[in-house]
């Protein structure tokens, strides 16, 4: 795979994500109206890996990364690319060096709409909507159902049992990456019988607060696991990324005042990666697109 391209009248180079200044990265995204500030990038740094083309004189033009789980699953994620060179073709040979990269995993994203396109003509297929919920929340929460069990805060260390159980719904481990959210996350767990059923995840995030990883069996665990968070952030901005676009547990967030902003694609390439079965845990709030 080449490791520049020309695009008209200039020429772009692949380097690591990791060699560059971390405020150019910053200045990309917030160019595209991405709501990431320079400390939500130091994280996603933190968990996956990726290239950025830059120019002769080292201005960033496009980012993407990849965040590999095991040996055969990654989802992709922080694509980005100036207006002006993705007409141009950069998105897509950016893609096409991170699927070098990623040659023989399992692969997935969440695609914005302007990138739905390109990832089609790579043979992603669609699998599901995600639904970017968020808002000045409410003064006054709805009421929230019967709590089943007993819900607490829990303590980072705990993060055995939280992967255990984020397995499941997620499909593979994602421990190092719960890891490093729940260093400066406020972590609630909600037991039945001594077990651990539900858990949800809220820190900070672009404008507010991000609520997520959010899993839990059913909806009814979702909301009181989504509600304990936005009992702390009345009149402030919060979002919760989710698929469920109706039931009980979207009223809930439309009633605090989450409305859906934006959506975007969950895709996948190989095998395919959302595999819901009733009863069983499943990732109500994502915990970022790139991650799922």
């Amino acid at each position: 795979m080449q490791n520049s391209v020309r695009l008209k009248s200039f020429e772009l180079v692949a380097r690591d994500i990791a060699d560059v200044d971390i405020n150019l990265l910053h200045a990309l995204s917030l160019g595209v109206g991405w709501p990431h500030r320079s400390s939500d990038w130091q994280l996603v740094l933190q968990t996956g890996q990726g290239l950025v083309a830059v120019d002769g004189i080292g201005r960033v033009f496009g980012t993407a990364m990849w965040f590999p789980y095991g040996e055969d699953f990654a989802t992709i994620g922080m694509v980005i690319t100036t207006p002006r060179t993705q007409a141009q073709g950069n998105g897509r040979w950016l893609m096409d060096q991170v699927l070098e990269r990623c040659a023989g995993r399992n692969l997935s994203l969440n695609a914005t709409h302007a990138a739905y396109n390109l990832y089609v003509s790579l043979g992603f297929l669609n699998e599901a909507i995600v639904y970017q919920c968020q808002g000045e929340v409410v003064l006054t929460l709805p009421a929230t159902p019967p709590l089943n069990g007993e819900l607490a805060a829990m303590p980072a260390d705990e993060l055995g049992a939280i992967a255990s159980l984020d397995c499941q719904a997620f499909g593979t481990n994602r421990a190092s990456l719960l890891g490093l959210i729940t260093e400066k996350a406020a972590i609630y767990g909600l037991r039945r019988n001594g077990q651990l059923v539900g858990y949800s995840c809220c820190r900070e995030f672009g404008r507010g607060k991000v609520i997520g990883p959010v899993v839990a069996a059913s909806d009814h665990d979702a909301i009181n696991l989504t509600a304990v968070h936005l009992q702390n952030l009345k009149g402030e901005f919060a979002r919760v990324d989710t698929r469920e676009k109706d039931g009980a547990f979207a009223d809930f967030l439309a009633q605090c005042r989450l409305g859906v902003f934006g959506t975007v694609t969950t895709m996948s390439k190989g095998k395919k990666f959302l595999n819901r079965k009733p009863g069983e845990p499943w990732v109500y709030g994502l915990a970022a697109h790139g991650w799922g």
